[in-house]
């Protein structure tokens, strides 16, 4: 087996997501901090021409995206497992959360947590607004379910939506008024492997 190896930052929910799947499929890797500096250094670069977290690499094979690296993984070192379905449904259901991820999760809670914690220049009243439709969404989702995409076990979309979702407080977004979302995150953490990112101070909640 090559030795992987993760390009991402410990505070990166992007990154957290791909890390959670090493661990969980026990996969030895190597991890190297990619902060400001070296994401714009024409090394980086020739891995992932647009400078973005995570980047992941397997002997010859570079891949950048963090949805797109938990399809690799799990395609090549879990087949056939609860990870990804192979079924139709499960498998369309799967990539529908991993559209969420990319979508109403970035745009919505990891967006307000970048404003908040790092200054990042996006819309703030925007963020909000997103999660503010989203989160009720995803719990009446959740309010029947385990798991965003099958009823038996997990797969990469809820470590795709998960990150950013347990860490909306750090975007001043609250999770009080959610129960099956908390309940949701519980079972997520109890999972074998899992470890959380750095905490970061909480700012007060926000309003849309």
């Amino acid at each position: 087996m090559n030795r992987i190896t993760l390009y991402g930052t410990l505070l990166s929910g992007h990154t957290h997501r791909v890390a959670l799947l090493l661990k969980m499929l026990n996969l030895p890797h190597d991890s190297i901090e990619a902060g400001a500096d070296v994401r714009a250094s024409e090394a980086f670069q020739a891995m992932n021409p647009w400078g973005q977290i995570p980047v992941l690499v397997d002997g010859e094979t570079v891949i950048s995206d963090s949805n797109a690296i938990l399809v690799y993984l799990a395609k090549t070192y879990a087949p056939d497992s609860h990870w990804l379905p192979q079924d139709a449904l499960g498998a369309a259901h799967t990539q529908q959360w991993l559209c969420k991820a990319a979508g109403e999760v970035r745009y919505g809670p990891a967006s307000a947590r970048l404003i908040a914690q790092f200054g990042t220049k996006e819309d703030y009243q925007s963020a909000l607004k997103v999660a503010e439709k989203f989160l009720p969404q995803l719990e009446q989702h959740l309010s029947p379910r385990q798991f965003l995409a099958s009823e038996q076990a997990p797969t990469i979309a809820d470590l795709a939506c998960y990150s950013y979702i347990a860490l909306a407080p750090e975007g001043g977004i609250s999770l009080e008024a959610y129960p099956s979302i908390k309940q949701w995150l519980k079972r997520i953490e109890q999972l074998p492997g899992f470890f959380s990112t750095p905490p970061l101070p909480l700012p007060e909640p926000a309003k849309a």
